[in-house]
């Protein structure tokens, strides 16, 4: 990355000498330098965009304390079906788990599965979890063959062994092994002086899916605070994105619902699953450290991702409180530190400035629900 003029060190040391002072963010910070992003698409919105869907401000909660063993790690399928079931017939208000789905989708339908495998093979969407979502795809008539679970990065996705948990003809792909990046979709813009500026949309969810499901985990983030529905759709399915993280200071609190309202990924990602069997409570998006990783043994349902990314936050927070750990929200520049391994080592240390605001700001382009007294959430546990 080419260094940045003095001007631009000079704002980093204003940012940085002021963030310190700062309260932790509860509501939108209007003050908030936003940088100047270059949208180039030539994709129209849908009538009806997928997020926030035909259920803004609308979150399914399921537990189920069986569904996962914490000592093994090893996943009780009829109990995850069974929350699926319930999860999707409690969204949509229909008696049968297939009319729900039949709501979504149809035999003409592409849909790619967007899962989360960055801290595979500890932390990722669950392959018992992406199993059961294929399965119902295909009892509407979605054939395997136009299914495909997919991820940005080549590596981690390998580690799941996903192709084990679906029927033949389901693929497992990402930008590595089809169709790369589309030169014709990206955002564009200069956040520290790097010399790559633009983030590309995948090709195929340009050019292959007409529906997307997103299947996030439940995990902290040392940049955005927390890593749900939001951060999944958005990093996950465009590259060149890390580049907004430089030294203390992140833009992820608004290059985050940026990507992600960028169409078509906006309207082509119609329903969220969050997978939150398990979790990370430190150090994530990765699970290298066992002792950071919990088992919240839910899972939420709906298609406002900002909804459920609201409730993802004290869901981490909560747990970082019991661990008598720092809050994600919290920015005070004395528990920063420029050494990786501080942050690895201790959860009193930040690695970057959390960005947990992120979700608020998506909200206020439009990408769902953020206040809490304005969001219908059901809880259930079986």
């Amino acid at each position: 990355m080419r260094c940045g003029s003095q001007f631009r060190s000079m704002n980093r040391r204003k940012f940085l000498a002021g963030a310190a002072s700062l309260p932790a963010l509860t509501a939108l910070d209007h003050t908030r330098r936003i940088p100047d992003y270059r949208v180039v698409t030539k994709y129209k919105p849908a009538a009806q965009p997928g997020m926030p869907g035909p259920y803004p401000g609308r979150v399914v909660t399921v537990h189920a304390p069986n569904c996962i063993d914490e000592a093994t790690e090893k996943v009780d399928v009829p109990t995850v079906q069974t929350m699926i079931a319930r999860g999707m017939t409690t969204l949509t208000g229909d008696k049968d788990p297939r009319d729900s789905w039949a709501r979504f989708f149809n035999a003409q339908d592409f849909v790619g599965i967007k899962i989360n495998c960055s801290g595979a093979p500890g932390a990722m969407s669950m392959p018992d979890v992406v199993g059961d979502i294929v399965r119902n795809l295909m009892a509407v008539g979605v054939k395997p063959a136009r299914i495909v679970i997919h991820e940005r990065g080549g590596g981690q996705i390998l580690l799941a062994h996903y192709e084990r948990f679906v029927p033949e003809g389901v693929r497992v792909e990402s930008a590595n092994t089809w169709l790369s990046y589309d030169p014709d979709v990206y955002v564009e813009t200069n956040f520290f002086g790097e010399d790559d500026t633009r983030s590309y949309l995948l090709r195929m969810v340009t050019e292959q899916f007409t529906k997307i499901i997103n299947v996030p985990n439940m995990k902290d983030h040392g940049a955005s605070g927390v890593t749900g529905c939001l951060k999944n759709i958005a990093y996950g399915e465009f590259g060149n994105v890390a580049r907004s993280h430089y030294k203390a200071q992140t833009d992820t609190y608004s290059f985050i619902g940026t990507l992600a309202r960028t169409e078509p990924l906006r309207s082509r990602t119609v329903l969220q699953i969050m997978d939150g069997l398990r979790g990370v409570w430190h150090a994530g998006p990765f699970s290298r450290d066992k002792r950071y990783r919990f088992y919240p043994k839910q899972m939420k349902f709906g298609t406002d991702p900002v909804a459920i990314d609201r409730f993802l936050i004290d869901v981490i927070d909560n747990k970082r409180k019991q661990e008598n750990a720092i809050s994600v929200w919290e920015r005070d520049m004395k528990y920063y530190s420029v050494r990786l391994a501080d942050w690895e080592q201790n959860p009193n240390v930040n690695r970057f400035i959390r960005e947990p605001g992120h979700i608020e700001y998506a909200g206020s382009l439009g990408l769902g629900v953020y206040d809490t007294a304005k969001i219908n959430h059901t809880e259930i546990t079986i």
